[in-house]
């Protein structure tokens, strides 16, 4: 019996997308710019860092304290990041409001759901292992996954791809630019959350649509469905 999700793919960005993880992150860099007698940056400060992976993370959160790293100095404060960012992974992190429930129904009619992130795949596993959601997803794809990571192309196809989809029946979710410019490199409806972690005005990235709440996204995505396929049966159809 065939359900109406059946054949497409859902993507999504992880962070600032599916879970505020802005004050695990951020408290992290803190920690790491304290042990060079640097000052903690604000959350709010902080959050405009994220979303490049956390080496960018932390070299853009040194050059706002005004101490900028070298590539050599950068791999030590990489290792110290990422050894104290595990212990706290999901101290603070949590999904969304709505975010858990919108996605567990979309499985359920037969959508694949699948992360793409710029969060090292390891790391994006560990998160959502933390929070019980791994099991939603088909698969986690992070930088390390694929021939290139957003904002190029092959990051979504790769993932659709390995989740046996097809990305003319896919959709991609994210908050930043990066997620937008992949999007649209791959021909995929863009849908920006309005919650995360903009690096842009949300008009600059050309949405197909604004998501407010998770609680409004599967009527989105039956919304997109109807006319992707309403556009294939057009493009097929006889002139």
């Amino acid at each position: 019996m065939s359900r109406k999700g059946d054949g497409w793919t859902l993507l999504f960005d992880l962070d600032g997308t599916l879970v505020d993880s802005a004050p695990d992150l951020i408290g992290t860099l803190n920690a790491v710019l304290a042990t060079d007698g640097l000052p903690a940056l604000a959350l709010a400060q902080g959050r405009d860092l994220i979303g490049h992976g956390a080496r960018a993370l932390l070299r853009r959160g040194y050059e706002t304290a005004g101490a900028p790293l070298a590539d050599d100095a950068l791999d030590v404060r990489f290792a110290l990041f990422l050894e104290l960012y595990i212990g706290r992974i999901a101290d603070l992190t949590r999904p969304y409001p709505g975010c858990v429930a919108a996605l567990t129904a979309l499985k359920a009619e037969g959508y694949t759901l699948a992360v793409t992130t710029n969060k090292r795949t390891d790391l994006s596993v560990a998160l959502t292992d933390a929070l019980d959601i791994t099991g939603l997803f088909a698969c986690v794809y992070g930088p390390d996954r694929v021939s290139a990571r957003k904002p190029e192309a092959a990051h979504l196809l790769e993932a659709i791809a390995a989740c046996g989809g097809r990305a003319d029946r896919a959709l991609m979710v994210g908050d930043s630019s990066l997620d937008a410019r992949a999007a649209h490199a791959a021909g995929l409806p863009f849908v920006t959350v309005s919650f995360g972690y903009a690096d842009m005005a949300i008009p600059a990235m050309k949405p197909w649509a604004v998501l407010d709440h998770y609680d409004a996204f599967p009527a989105l995505v039956a919304r997109c469905v109807a006319e992707t396929e309403q556009g294939l049966a057009l493009a097929g159809s006889p002139g």
